[in-house]
């Protein structure tokens, strides 16, 4: 026996002792710093965007796939990648997604040109899809019931640092050009930490896997995300390209693709029990409901966050570290009006604490269409403040009870399914939105601009695109009524891990954008 099969004996006994004990926190340790990595790596790509534009000379449609091909990569991945460490082991998937990121990160920080950058940026996506799902399976696999709830919200305080954090820590190294190399530090902060997860996570974490695990439905992520291509790409590029008559055919294809996807699921449900997409969730009105509420947020995430960015630092010229701090008291608000409405609010008033949520991202949106408009170019980050901390508190009020609401009614067979659905269809309708930035704001900005003209444009095209936004979270606020009027607080048994890892994905993602 190996020196790594004795470690994974020990920390996989039940037997107690102080040095068992100090092995799974270092695992722990390790599997939570992973989940940062990535959280942070997303969230401080965008705070960057302005300077890889300039550095690198990438084009509007490349700087929107930069951001929409990793959420891509990753959410055509999750599924997959979660039943592959049910099949083949968590740990293994866990370190071979973790080497994946940390090469991806390099090649992303050593790109040549945009192109290269996107590809880099689409495999890195796809890596995280392999590495995310096993870090909560492994806290399951190696730590007592009795203790996960303490562990889980570990997590909920990883997931809020990193929403501080990640935009902060973009800013400071962009800001600093360490060493010369403008925006790829960003990336290149990835490389010490990987390696040194990758080494400790060998020797630290216990190897599990399920023991009925379903079996891999290929042709089901190669549908999803052949049909999310057809309708992403001629949206992304459709504008630089003058919307030619093969982008608007590769859309309405996308849709026969999607028909074709639902028809194999049919097939491959009834074949062997285990489709990509359990079709039955969706007779369930609130799960439905839920998914059409993820997804939409999703997109309307996808379009501010990219679009306040740019507005920021192109439209308003404020350097990154400036549009970091700005988005501070954004991301305290999610964090505390998230924690306020678990605890407090949804035990008394359920689905009106998420659709009161709904209208105050409204609320917040209109406020800073407003504020934006009267100020314009002159606009102070402490105006910015009071519609940010409105639609940090609306979006808190949604982020955390939304999973409990969506699956309260589900099957308790089919949650882990669910789950895995949810995260899914949440990073799809981010990547949707991100592909929608070309039509409802890049749309709205002149060809051939002067400098004098590049801010107001920029401003006037935020002003266009929050108004969609606004549109959004009130459809989102009218499909609520769907939800459970007094959503379930918790998942008993074996759906525990599934409903905490949906949790801390949904955070993740509608945080960040």
């Amino acid at each position: 026996m190996t020196s790594t099969d004795t470690s994974e004996t020990a920390l996989s006994s039940p037997a107690p002792g102080a040095a068992a004990d100090r092995r799974r926190w270092f695992a722990l340790a390790i599997v939570m710093t992973a989940a940062f990595m990535d959280l942070v790596d997303v969230t401080i790509v965008n705070i960057a965007i302005p300077s890889i534009q300039r550095d690198a000379g990438a084009t509007f449609g490349q700087i929107q796939w930069i951001t929409a091909g990793y959420a891509l990569a990753f959410a055509a991945g999750l599924i997959t990648g979660g039943r592959l460490g049910d099949i083949h082991g968590r740990k293994r998937l866990f370190l071979l997604g973790i080497t994946g990121f940390t090469i991806a990160s390099a090649l992303c920080g050593f790109a040549v040109n945009p192109e290269m950058l996107v590809a880099s940026r689409i495999l890195q996506g796809a890596m995280a899809a392999m590495m995310v799902p096993q870090v909560l399976s492994i806290v399951h696999a190696t730590f007592p019931a009795h203790e996960r709830g303490k562990v889980f919200g570990l997590f909920g305080a990883i997931v809020g640092l990193g929403a501080v954090s990640g935009p902060l820590l973009g800013a400071l190294l962009t800001e600093w050009n360490l060493f010369g190399l403008e925006w790829r530090p960003i990336f290149l902060i990835n490389l010490p930490v990987g390696v040194v997860a990758l080494i400790l996570g060998r020797r630290f974490i216990t190897e599990s896997k399920a023991p009925r695990a379903l079996k891999l439905d290929i042709v089901g992520v190669a549908l999803v995300t052949l049909g999310l291509l057809m309708l992403l790409y001629p949206l992304t590029r459709g504008r630089e390209l003058d919307w030619p008559l093969w982008g608007y055919v590769c859309m309405a294809g996308s849709l026969v693709v999607f028909g074709a996807l639902v028809a194999y699921e049919k097939r491959k449900s009834a074949r062997d029990g285990s489709p990509l997409v359990e079709l039955s969730l969706f007779k369930v009105k609130s799960f439905a409901a839920g998914i059409a509420v993820q997804t939409v947020f999703g997109i309307a995430l996808g379009i501010f966050f990219l679009v306040w960015t740019l507005y920021m630092q192109t439209g308003l010229g404020w350097s990154a570290l400036r549009a970091g701090l700005t988005g501070v008291p954004f991301s305290i608000a999610v964090s505390a009006a998230a924690g306020m409405s678990v605890q407090l609010l949804v035990p008394r008033f359920g689905r009106k604490v998420l659709q009161a949520g709904a209208l105050l991202m409204a609320l917040g949106v209109l406020l800073y269409i407003w504020e934006s408009d009267r100020y314009g170019m002159s606009i102070a980050s402490w105006q910015m403040a009071l519609p940010l901390v409105v639609m940090g508190a609306g979006m808190g009020f949604i982020v955390a009870p939304l999973t409990d609401a969506v699956l309260s009614e589900v099957p308790r067979e089919h949650a882990g399914s669910a789950s895995g659905l949810i995260n899914t269809v949440q990073q799809m309708g981010n990547a949707l939105g991100l592909g929608l930035v070309s039509v409802v704001f890049f749309g709205e900005i002149g060809d051939d601009l002067t400098l004098g003209q590049v801010g107001p444009a920029f401003v006037n095209a935020f002003q266009h695109a929050l108004g969609w936004v606004a549109v959004v979270m009130a459809v989102i606020f009218l499909v609520m009524f769907a939800l459970p009027k007094r959503p379930a607080q918790h998942v008993e048994g074996a759906e525990d891990e599934t409903v905490a890892q949906d949790q801390v994905q949904d955070r993740k993602a509608e945080l960040v954008g």
